[in-house]
């Protein structure tokens, strides 16, 4: 269990996130680690499904090092972006910071979906998010990960995950990535 003392030298102590109202109009800067304690403040945040050209969706294993949802699995990538920082850019930041993909590696990146959900994480912390959801699609699948970040990589069929996903429940995944793939409402061509 962390201390208060742990808190405040965890490094989200030291960056913001945007508070927004349930439409994911800006309110706010909040401290991000405030954002995530307590009750939580609604803040934007994004999760990003990277496909290949066989529409397999890559799955990115968090870092047991994350404060929350360590070693789950997740849709790519998720993060927050910052004040003035569009969803595609943080989008792009993160893609290049966790898996080393740059903007030449793929097509197609565009927001898909918004949603807000809540939900605790054992006693370690709250997300309250109004999540948007972004795809796009890899032309080279060159990867280059971030242990730091992320864990392990799986690439999976996603059309079967997406009308399946209790085959996956032995991963551990995210409940923001749950949610999204429980929205999409692709059609198999």
């Amino acid at each position: 269990m962390s201390t208060p003392t742990d808190e405040l030298e965890h490094k989200n102590a030291a960056q913001d996130v945007i508070a927004v109202d349930e439409n994911d109009s800006e309110l706010e800067l909040v401290n991000r680690l405030e954002a995530h304690t307590g009750d939580g403040i609604r803040h934007r945040a994004f999760t990003s499904l990277v496909f290949d050209q066989d529409d397999n969706v890559l799955l990115a294993q968090r870092s047991p090092d994350k404060r929350l949802w360590g070693t789950y699995w997740d849709g790519t990538v998720a993060s927050h972006p910052v004040e003035g920082q569009s969803q595609e850019e943080a989008t792009q930041e993160r893609l290049e910071d966790e898996l080393g993909i740059s903007p030449d590696q793929y097509d197609g990146l565009r927001l898909t979906d918004r949603f807000e959900y809540k939900r605790y994480f054992e006693d370690q912390g709250v997300e309250h998010e109004v999540c948007a959801v972004l795809k796009l699609t890899l032309t080279d699948r060159t990867l280059d990960p971030n242990e730091e970040e992320v864990a392990g990589l799986l690439w999976v069929p996603y059309e079967r995950l997406h009308s399946n996903p209790e085959w996956y429940r032995q991963l551990r995944l995210c409940p923001w990535f749950e949610i999204a793939m429980r929205r999409d409402v692709r059609s198999v061509e």
